[in-house]
């Protein structure tokens, strides 16, 4: 069967009809020529704009006691809009699995989401002219794995899931010379493909209006542009071998069965009513990895960025991507061929001002923006430049990272991250240098490393 065909012929039988196996790669194949630390890497942007000083600094109290260690009781004046979740999945919070950088830095360009999107999967600042239309001008973290990786590995073990679209998708590969899209990641979009309401949209026959019509069209193509390509067919679009594509057309009519099953949506005991789109897109990234294994998985987060008008719901949120992170982590250690072979990174894209905006929430909270001067020698308040202040986490087996271990000076740049990834797979020294890659050998994140 054709891919191109995938969704016409996979969504549009009713669930009951239809209930996809899961088939499981039997995992490489190979060992891999250069000197891997781990065969297993999942880096989780936990984007947004995610400010320090209510998440490693605890100024409010610890709001993501999943991840830190301490910090006391949530700010009064807060508490109220807080909704209540399960305790935590792990034995102890994340930071003790691992190594700790509290002040990590997004040095340079501007401070948008899909800037700080692009740095961290590239390993290089960008500037003004970052075109969000297209795809980046410098190959990202899946083409350097893909390409330089030996052997070479195929779309399936690496994989771009993020909680919205817009231009996220486009990070899937560059358009840099000799690189692009024969060496990209699988990429989905589940709170938008694969919701309920996704599934209302592309799979349910029902009577459209002209608009829903035109939506569910280009929602089919975009998801056919995804998969429907072979190594043989010559066209533009991540490739997928024909037996890849078989699987992974399985897989995604799996994802919209299991979109239909409230129990299945509510796995982890939050209730359907707490689950947010970033809960949500980490449960489906939990059943790639449950699924495939990949070597290489990045996954985001982007629900904070509600901070915009509403500090106490990003607050909210922060707690809940925080549960989301562990319950990601007790996937990976409980899914065998990843557990004790796999090493998490955990890094907003940016951070947010000091200054507050002008909106209040209904807790008397003024919400706060991301607008760090790009001037290196900006001489303003220099509480603007909070936007650039992050902290980047990093856990793993203890004969690879160092445990419990805390940074807390300024240490790390989010430039580290993709040549840090490359070092742990294996072929960093094949990418050393190259398009202005920083490299290893200079960054400061070699730390979290026994």
């Amino acid at each position: 069967m054709k891919r191109r065909d995938f969704l016409k012929k996979s969504t549009i039988a009713t669930v009951g009809a239809f209930a996809a196996p899961y088939i499981l790669p039997s995992g490489r194949l190979f060992a891999a020529t250069g000197m891997r630390r781990v065969n297993h890497v999942v880096f989780c942007l936990y984007a947004g704009g995610v400010r320090n000083l209510e998440s490693v600094h605890m100024n409010d109290g610890n709001l993501m006691r999943n991840m830190f260690n301490g910090g006391g009781s949530i700010s009064a004046d807060i508490a109220g809009g807080m909704e209540s979740l399960p305790a935590s999945p792990l034995a102890m919070p994340l930071q003790n699995y691992g190594t700790l950088f509290k002040e990590f830095r997004y040095a340079s360009g501007p401070t948008g989401h899909y800037n700080g999107h692009t740095v961290a999967l590239t390993g290089n600042y960008v500037d003004v002219d970052l075109n969000i239309r297209e795809h980046p001008s410098k190959p990202t973290i899946f083409e350097y794995y893909r390409k330089h990786n030996s052997p070479q590995q195929s779309a399936m073990n690496s994989w771009w899931i993020a909680n919205t679209l817009g231009p996220y998708p486009a990070l899937n590969y560059s358009k840099a010379s000799g690189y692009g899209a024969n060496y990209g990641a699988n990429f989905i979009a589940p709170t938008s493909l694969i919701s309920p309401q996704g599934y209302d949209v592309l799979g349910n026959p029902r009577n459209f209006s002209s608009a829903e019509q035109a939506a569910a069209n280009n929602m089919r193509q975009f998801v056919n542009g995804m998969f429907n390509h072979s190594y043989a067919d010559g066209s533009a679009g991540v490739v997928n071998t024909e037996a890849d594509s078989v699987l992974l057309q399985q897989f995604i009519t799996s994802l919209y069965a299991n979109a239909q099953n409230a129990s299945w949506l509510n796995a982890w005991g939050a209730g359907l009513q707490v689950m947010n789109n970033d809960m949500y897109n980490i449960l489906f990234a939990e059943e790639v990895i449950r699924t495939f294994k990949p070597e290489l998985l990045v996954v985001n987060m982007q629900d904070v960025d509600v901070c915009h008008f509403n500090f106490t719901s990003y607050a909210n949120n922060l707690r809940k991507a925080d549960f989301a992170v562990a319950q990601l982590w007790k996937t990976i250690q409980s899914t065998p061929g990843m557990a004790d072979d796999t090493v998490l990174i955990i890094a907003p894209e940016h951070g947010r001002n000091f200054q507050t905006n002008t909106s209040v929430d209904a807790f008397g909270r003024n919400a706060l923006d991301h607008t760090a001067p790009n001037d290196p020698n900006f001489s303003g308040d220099p509480n603007l430049k909070m936007a650039r202040d992050i902290f980047c986490m990093v856990v793993g087996p203890p004969a690879v990272v160092r445990q419990n271990q805390v940074i807390s000076n300024v240490s790390g740049e989010s430039t580290e991250i993709v040549p840090a990834i490359a070092e742990l797979l294996g072929f960093e020294t094949a990418i050393s240098g190259r398009f202005g890659l920083k490299p290893w050998t200079s960054c400061d994140l070699q730390a979290a490393f026994v």
